[in-house]
């Protein structure tokens, strides 16, 4: 498989169990997945938290985590958010981020993604500070480098979120970032419904390199997403983007088990390109990860599970939790748990993360 496939664990919300990613890890990396990014905005001391160090405990099950993957044949990355850093990069917070490195490169990372996401970005000259910041990172960390830009995307949701995009700011990140740096991007969207080769040519000739494309699909972490289980096969990405691509980076939804059917289909649909089919796809993957009674259920509500929204399934709930509740596979039990109302998000919750 020529473009590189990936994982990025970068949602809101509750965390997955280390079982569930060691799990997940082991099943994608046989698809021809072959790095994973290891960045939730629910462990603090990767964001709000980002100058303290990770406890000892969590610190050794992430050397662990690391390990596994790289059994698996993956590589291993954090993604850093030194939360708005930028404003203020004085001796304090290079003390801090200098101790942080060390401590990341202990955890044996192969790769380092510095994530300036999700953070006020109407300051003037907003891409020479972060380009102040990526260099020192640079010159002391042993890990592969990695930046997803404040402006990932052309959607202007970002502007209106986040404060308008100063002049020029992609273009000075593009110029000036070491060519072995990677970029991440979205595409013409946050959540792009399509990816076309049109669109890539124009963000690498603007970042002056193949941009690391990362796809928000099938993750659902916001207030109204988490009221879907994105499970279809992959649509609006042709294989022959990958030619315009550095890699290929999925950020999956809330459930980890369920999150393997769509990324099973990607994995597919770039490895036949011709003969790839969204929904031949997704009944495959659903064989392979929940059994063939399970997958016929699973498609059997597709319309109910990722069209209609949890608050407005009525009477459908009743036939979803006979046809889940006492079912022990965990594709089931994730099933059950988003109709509790588990992986539930609000606006309080993306806040403060």
């Amino acid at each position: 498989m020529k473009t590189p496939l990936g994982i990025i664990e970068g949602f809101f919300g509750r965390p997955w169990s280390w079982e569930a990613r060691t799990k997940l890890v082991s099943l994608l990396a046989r698809h021809g997945y072959s790095f994973y990014l290891y960045a939730p905005k629910a462990d603090a001391y990767l964001r709000r938290r980002w100058n303290e160090l990770h406890p000892a405990e969590t610190a050794d099950t992430l050397r662990r985590f690391s390990r596994h993957c790289q059994n698996q044949g993956m590589r291993f990355g954090v993604g850093l958010s030194p939360f708005e850093t930028y404003r203020n990069f004085d001796a304090a917070a290079r003390r801090a981020l200098t101790e942080k490195l060390a401590s990341l490169d202990s955890m044996g990372i192969d790769d380092l993604a510095i994530l300036f996401d999700d953070m006020r970005g109407d300051t003037p000259d907003l891409a020479q500070r972060q380009l102040e910041i990526i260099d020192w990172i640079r010159h002391r960390s042993g890990a592969r480098l990695r930046v997803c830009p404040t402006y990932y995307s052309d959607d202007p949701v970002l502007d209106r979120v986040f404060g308008q995009r100063p002049v020029d700011y992609l273009e000075t990140l593009g110029e000036s970032l070491a060519d072995d740096v990677d970029i991440f991007w979205t595409g013409e969207e946050v959540c792009a419904k399509e990816v076309s080769p049109g669109h890539l040519r124009q963000v690498a000739a603007l970042l002056k390199r193949k941009p690391l494309l990362w796809d928000n699909y099938p993750v659902n972490d916001g207030p109204r997403m988490s009221q879907h289980l994105h499970l279809r096969g992959f649509t609006g990405r042709r294989a022959d983007i990958g030619e315009h691509l550095a890699g290929h980076a999925i950020n999956p939804a809330l459930q980890p088990t369920l999150s393997c059917i769509p990324a099973l289909t990607l994995a597919a649909s770039y490895r036949e390109p011709d003969n790839y089919s969204y929904m031949a796809a997704f009944r495959k993957a659903a064989r392979e990860v929940a059994g063939e009674g399970l997958a016929r259920l699973i498609e059997e509500d597709i319309m109910a599970l990722q069209d209609i929204g949890l608050d407005k399934l009525g009477e459908r709930e009743t036939r979803l939790r006979r046809h889940y509740g006492e079912h022990p596979h965990p594709a089931a039990q994730e099933i059950m748990a988003w109709l509790d109302g588990y992986y539930r998000i609000t606006d309080e919750a993306v806040q403060t993360q």
